[in-house]
This record gives structure tokens, sequence and C-alpha cells, in this order.
């Protein structure tokens, strides 16, 4: 998986990746041959005392390794760009292969582990790009060419390859084998404690005024502790590598050292083979711990490129069917039919048997206990979720024969938790409608109650907002948020909740500007307040996930026995409002 999906990545630059390899196997040859050369001096001009030929040989050990340096500079240069580029190609897969999930899969992964996986992981994956660039090329062709040119200086000599490149490969491979599953068990506890650390930041004033801190200290120390735990364990494992490879190396060099000398003392074997010979040694076994770096890089890497793969692998469980129609509009006639939702692996349907028709200039209100799926009900209409039975039909059309694009542009959500991105007030409200103006931004905030905290802001419309919108209040944030829904002029709004932050006045203001704005389309409101939805068109009472009752709200206090007990329990005669 690691192999495809690097060769994956890397498939686009052949050209490059075939520059470097041709610069890299050009200067492993220079570093190969300059050793035969440092022979030659020393046996034939040396010893021989021949002037002429030494700066000759001389001369071509500098033509060499001028040539060596100019190709590892560029290998390394190229091989650096490249890597990156790859690094920037799979964060782009994941960007968009995470933007086309649903709420489900993004569930399935967690939101800190899909950023631990675009960040941390790739990461590690581009490491070992650049690091197979420049290793992984050089370290074969130094073994096999330092093989053959050591077995050319003196093949009885080599014998100790036999016996020493086994011991060396045996001891590194054992050691690798260890850190494989601890690799993949750190990864683990990354996310974890990135889950931890999110969830504490975000919740930092609840835990606050809770007096929790100790707790989630604890909490945290414990996530904490186990990563440090993996990490001193693949130290300990790394420590012992290096040692034993070093070792092999020392013994390798007493070792030819004593019987070369033996072989020069018994003039079978000339001074400047021995040298060159102990090079070609050296040579190898740094191939060999080359090699072996890749390989200690190669199983954190593989785990990273595995949990990479997954995400990419991974199809939305939303998306446009085969044949999806890209319309221009769609207009804001919605019917649901027998519509049922169900969580994979959940023992029960969050909602079902929903059926209604909500035509457009008719406000239809949905209420409910907590937790009914009236949520669940509105995310089913933009396909945030996707329905497990039945049928929904926006604008004559069945949702899903219609492209997302065509269906969502038709959408206003104001979501229950009103999210704000960074950036200003302007950037944020033009977010459905890049190409909206100032006048009708200006429009959206006096319908939305905006108008007057933006004002009073220095830079108005540029006013900076914080991730979030923390930099502004829970009715701010809910005000510009609806905002934002009517500047994109859609064909259904859905308010999720989107009233609970404004008191009564503000409340009633916001409606009657919404009135004639929303007089050609469809308005589905999601509130908690009866006093609210009364006044609506039409009114859904969900209990436990089924459709109990629908009508207004005199049909609804006439025959719905759950309706009558949510108004009883929040309304009383002073309200106008008869109780039951």
């Amino acid at each position: 998986m690691l192999i495809r999906l690097i060769m994956r990545n890397l498939a686009p630059h052949k050209v490059p990746l075939t520059l470097i390899i041709v610069l890299q196997f050009l200067s492993t040859l220079g570093t190969l041959y300059l050793p035969t050369i440092n022979a030659d001096i020393i046996d034939d001009g040396v010893v021989k005392g021949n002037t002429a030929l030494i700066f000759q040989l001389g001369g071509w050990m500098l033509a060499i390794t001028a040539g060596q340096i100019v190709c590892a500079v560029g290998a390394t240069y190229l091989s650096a760009h490249l890597a990156m580029k790859v690094g920037r190609q799979m964060r782009r897969d994941l960007f968009t292969r995470v933007e086309s999930f649903s709420a489900q899969e993004v569930g399935v992964f967690g939101a800190p582990s899909l950023i631990n996986r675009t960040t941390n992981d790739v990461q590690q994956v581009q490491m070992l790009t650049l690091m197979g660039f420049t290793m992984m090329v050089t370290a074969p062709i130094m073994c096999v060419g330092g093989i053959v040119l050591a077995l050319k200086q003196d093949v009885p000599l080599s014998g100790l390859l036999v016996v020493i490149l086994p011991v060396l490969i045996l001891a590194i491979w054992l050691i690798v084998r260890k850190l494989v599953p601890l690799f993949r068990l750190v990864q683990k506890q990354l996310d974890r404690i990135n889950a931890v650390l999110r969830e504490q930041i975000m919740g930092i004033s609840v835990i606050r005024a809770f007096v929790r801190r100790d707790f989630e200290m604890e909490r945290f120390g414990q996530a904490n502790g186990d990563l440090t735990w993996t990490q001193l364990r693949t130290g300990r494992l790394l420590a012992l590598m290096f040692p034993t490879i070093f070792v092999v190396v020392n013994v390798t060099s007493v070792g030819v050292l004593w019987f070369g000398g033996q072989r020069i003392d018994s003039g079978a074997m000339q001074i400047g083979a021995l040298t060159a010979y102990l090079s070609y040694i050296m040579q190898i076994l740094m191939s060999v711990m080359m090699a072996m770096f890749m390989f200690m890089m190669i199983p954190r890497a593989a785990v990273c490129a595995e949990r990479i793969q997954t995400v990419l692998d991974t199809d939305s469980s939303v998306a446009d069917s085969p044949g999806a129609l890209a319309l221009r509009e769609l207009d804001g006639a919605l019917e649901f039919s027998d519509v049922g939702f169900t969580y994979p692996g959940a023992e029960a349907p969050v909602v079902s048997g929903l059926s209604f028709t909500a035509k457009p200039g008719t406000t239809t209100a949905v209420i409910g206990s907590t937790g009914s799926g009236k949520s669940t009900l509105l995310n089913l209409i933009p396909r945030l979720l996707d329905r497990s039975a039945g049928s929904i039909s926006v604008g004559g059309h069945d949702s899903h024969t219609v492209t997302l694009e065509t269906l969502r542009s038709a959408i206003g959500l104001v979501p229950q938790r009103a999210y704000l991105f960074s950036g200003t007030i302007a950037g944020n409200l033009r977010f459905g409608r890049p190409d909206a103006t100032d006048e009708q931004l200006w429009r959206a905030l006096e319908i939305a109650q905006a108008a007057d905290f933006v004002r009073l802001m220095p830079a108005g419309l540029d006013a900076p907002v914080g991730q979030g919108g923390t930099n502004l209040s829970g009715g701010q944030r809910q005000r510009l948020c609806i905002a934002r829904a009517v500047v994109s002029e859609p064909s259904i709004y859905l308010f999720d909740d989107s009233f609970s932050a404004l008191d009564f006045t503000t409340d009633a203001k916001l409606r009657a500007a919404l009135k004639p704005v929303t007089r050609h389309a469809t308005v589905l409101v999601v509130a908690q307040r009866v006093n609210t939805i009364m006044h609506a068109d039409h009114i859904l009472v969900l209990d436990e996930g089924r459709l109990v009752g629908q009508g207004t709200h005199d049909e609804l206090m006439a025959g719905c026995g759950t309706y009558q007990e949510i108004v009883t329990s929040q309304l009383t005669d002073d309200d106008g409002v008869r109780a039951v």
C-alpha cells in the first residue's frame, strides 16, 4: 500500500524522477570509482615513483569529484522539490476526499484523526519519499558496485562479506520487525491525544465552570503518558540498532586489516589494493546502513500510508447518482413520502414514516422533544444525510435525481450550531453568493437584525471574525448565519433552532422582516419554543422519530395530545393560548 500510494503520486512527475535517478546513478559511480584510482596512485605511482601518473590520476580524481558534487547537489535539490510536490498532492487528495464526506463518514474517522492523517501521516510518507530518492537509489548501486569492485581487488578477502552481511541484515530485521506494531500504536495514540486536546480546548469554559481542571489534566496526562511510553519503547529499539551496526562495521574493519595485512606480507596483495578494498567494504556496509535506515522509516510510513489510503478509499455515503441532472435552479416545492433514516449499525431508525408536503410561500414548523429527530429531518433535505427509506422530492424532482450542487444551491441552511469562518463579516456573508454586492449584504444584515452591531464595529463589513466566530456573542453569530442564508436568496430556507439565542423582541422583528423575503420560498423552522411557531402555516409534531401530528396550531390543539403537552408545559392562559 505504501509503494502504491507513493507511485500514484509520482506518476505525473516521470521526467524529474528519471533525472533524479540518473544523477544519483552518476554520483554513486563516481564514489565507487575513486578508491580504484587511489589504489592505482599508491601502487603504480607512489611505490614506483611515477610522478606523471600521480598527477594524471589525481586530475581524474578532481574531475570525478567535481562531477560527483554537481550530480549530488542536483539530485538532492530535485528530490526535495519532488517530495514536497508529492506531499502537496496527498494533502490535496485527502482534503478533497474529506470534503465529500457526509457527517456519517466524519463521525466514523473522527475530526482529530482526519486532521492527523492530513498533517503528520502525510509528513511521514513525504519524508520517506525524500529519503528514498537520496538513499534507496544510491544504496543498491553502491552495494552491488562495491561487491564487484571488492572482488576485483581481492577475491579471497571478500569471504568476510559472506559472514558479515547476513549477520548485519538478520540483526536489523529482528529489530525492525518489532518496530512495526509500535509505530502503528504511536499513530493511534497521536489520534487519541489530538482528540483529547481538541475537546479540552473547545470545552475550556465548561471545564472551568465545573471546576474539572484537575480531572481533565489527569485525562490528558493518561493519553500523554501512553504515547510517551510507546515512544520510549520505540526509542530503545532504535537506540539498539545503531550500536549493532557500528559493532559490525568496526569488527569488519579490524578483520579486513588483519587478514589484508597477512596477504600483503605474503605478497598476494598490494598496499593500494588493501586501501581500496577497505574503502569498498565501508561503502558496502554504508549502503546496508542506508538501507536499514530506510527500513526504520518504512514501518512508520507504511502505517501512515495505510491510514491515508483508508481515507482515500472511503466513498461518501452521499454522492451524485449516475445520470443526476445539473439544473439551473429548483423551486421550493418539498414532499416527503414515508421517509426513514437509520445510522449504520443502529438498532432502531432515528426517524421513520415521515410524510408531508411543504409548498412555496408557506412556513412549516417542526417541533418535538429533544432527540425526536427534528435536526435529522432537516439534514435529509440537502442530503447532509441520505435517507434509508422512502423518497424526498424537491422542486418536483427526486432529490437523488439531481446533482448535489443543484440541490444544495436551492437551499439556505442556518444550522443549530451557528458557525462562522475566520476572515471578515463580508467574507462570511458571501459564502453562498460570492458576487453579492455590499448593498445586498447590508440588506441581509437589516433583515437579520444584525446591521446595528455591525455598524458599531470600526471596520464594518470588513470587521474580523475569529475561527468559529469566537469573538462574537451567540446571538450575533446566529443573526450573521441567518443573514448569510438570506444573501444567497434560496428557494428553501431551513432554520434549525436558529432563533434560540435571540430575545423575544429581536425574534419578533426578525420574523417580520423575513416574511417579505421568503414569500416565494419554502420555509422550514425547527423550534423549541411554541410561541415562535404558533402562526406557521403547517406544524409537524415529532415524537421518537415518528410524525404523530401535523396541521395548524388550532388543529393540533384540538387533536394532538403530544402537541397539547408541549404547549401546556410552555404557555399559560396569559399568553392567549387555551391550555388543555
